[in-house]
């Protein structure tokens, strides 16, 4: 460390990766931190990309915070930051990739060739014999930026097809383990993904058997160590200084970046958290956050919680700042109509309401230009709006640069299918609290 003012270390490390989406790199990546975790070994563990669900899993799986990484959101500085400051603490240092290596803008693989983080893709080997060799060896040389330190095989039929997979490949990719078919390595998943990690009554014993398979499979060794180094970053403006934020989380509201909840606090906030499910009174706050989740399934019992419904709209009569974000938003139209067709009264803050589509409505990265910065973050829904509100705002898709997610404006109310993510523009997220936002766009 040549850098007197830099933070990090060497520690092992390994960036999690795979040919596509389903190749089960995300049980894989939460079985290796369970068995190194089992070890006895401090293992911090990231997630590439905009992603609740995983980190949800992977942080049970590791016993520590996960935080979420990216290029575009997050920003490289913030990347570096985080994994240097783990690796002053960690044994191993483990990165979750998203969709397939090289797939995305930036991909997976640009973490990778930054960080120096070897690669070890995770492939299904589930019908494939000598071909898995061609989608290694086609992995390692698409990018000679981007390096590999062996190949895991995935859902192997038998220790006869595990050999074989390894003898096709070249002497350079090993086979660092041929890991069999088992339910251990499965967690139930729904429409947004995974299912989250508090509705699994067994997950520990299902882990801790994953991490079993692991093992068995020869996956309990260490990677090479990786020096991770990084100087710190600055720290946010007290914005919202002696503000009282009430956030709701619960089953139906859980869609929540850490690293959302930690810029608040260090912005001066104090959270409460409470659950529109289970209470009836809002704690007494300054603002409120309702954020993503799973409204609809919960739909029936959101509408039941009267005294909650009316507390959460005298916030509102009252001008008090609403940040409302994908479910949030959906919560806060006039009813929400589920995947059965049933219809349940919502808060009516806003005309109309949310219907489940039975497929994807909205996918990707998005931005929101503000006076005080570019708020980066990203969509990801199945539901759709019918109303007939016109927005006062709109992203931008980051791919595309077209319009994106609505922003809509009732009152103190600011809501939105777009998620996003707080670092990426501390004063624009402070804005959005103190009810200031729009004020001064309109006034930029």
């Amino acid at each position: 460390m040549t850098d007197p003012y830099a933070v990090g270390g060497h520690v092992p490390a390994a960036l999690i990766s795979a040919p596509g989406s389903g190749s089960g790199k995300s049980m894989i990546t939460a079985a290796l931190a369970r068995l190194h975790r089992n070890a006895g070994r401090h293992v911090r563990v990231f997630k590439y990309g905009p992603d609740y669900l995983d980190p949800m899993v992977l942080e049970r799986a590791s016993g520590n915070p996960v935080y979420q990484l990216h290029p575009w959101m997050t920003g490289m500085a913030e990347c570096r930051w985080r994994l240097a400051e783990a690796a002053r603490e960690a044994d191993l240092v483990l990165v979750e990739g998203s969709m397939g290596l090289f797939d995305g803008d930036p991909a997976t693989a640009e973490l990778s060739a930054v960080t120096g983080i070897p690669v070890v893709p995770v492939i299904d080997a589930a019908g494939m014999a000598q071909t898995f060799a061609a989608v290694a060896l086609g992995l390692e040389t698409y990018r000679n930026d981007v390096r590999l330190s062996g190949v895991i095989a995935n859902r192997i039929g038998s220790p006869g097809h595990g050999r074989m997979l390894a003898d096709a490949l070249p002497e350079r990719t090993p086979l660092l383990g041929a890991v069999p078919r088992n339910d251990a390595l499965h967690v139930p998943d729904r429409h947004l993904g995974l299912v989250q990690a508090g509705e699994v009554a067994d997950l520990g014993q299902r882990l801790d058997a994953a991490a079993e398979v692991l093992r068995e499979a020869g996956l309990d060794a260490l990677p090479a160590s990786v020096e991770l180094v990084a100087e710190p970053l600055p720290a946010p403006p007290r914005l919202v200084e002696g503000m009282r934020i009430a956030v709701a989380r619960d089953a139906a509201f859980a869609f929540i970046y850490r690293a959302n909840m930690e810029l608040l606090a260090a912005m001066g906030a104090e959270l409460v958290e409470f659950s529109p499910l289970d209470e009836q009174a809002l704690p007494e706050c300054d603002a409120l956050w309702l954020p993503g989740g799973y409204p609809e399934l919960h739909a029936r019992q959101l509408a039941d919680n009267l005294p909650m419904l009316l507390a959460i709209r005298a916030h509102h009569a009252e001008d008090k700042p609403i940040l409302a974000e994908c479910g949030g938003l959906m919560a806060c139209m006039e009813a929400l109509v589920d995947g059965d067709g049933q219809a349940h009264r919502m808060l009516g803050l806003l005309p109309g309401r949310a219907v489940m589509a039975g497929k994807l409505t909205g996918l990707g990265l998005q931005s929101l230009a503000t006076p005080d910065g570019e708020l980066r973050g990203h969509t990801f829904h199945h539901s759709r709006l019918e109303t007939d509100l016109e927005p006062v705002a709109r992203t931008v898709r980051n791919r595309t640069g077209t319009a994106g997610e609505a922003i809509y404006r009732q009152g103190s109310l600011t809501a939105s299918y777009y998620h996003a993510y707080f670092p990426s523009a501390p004063a624009a997220a402070a804005a959005l609290f103190r009810g200031t936002f729009f004020e001064e766009t309109d006034h930029a």
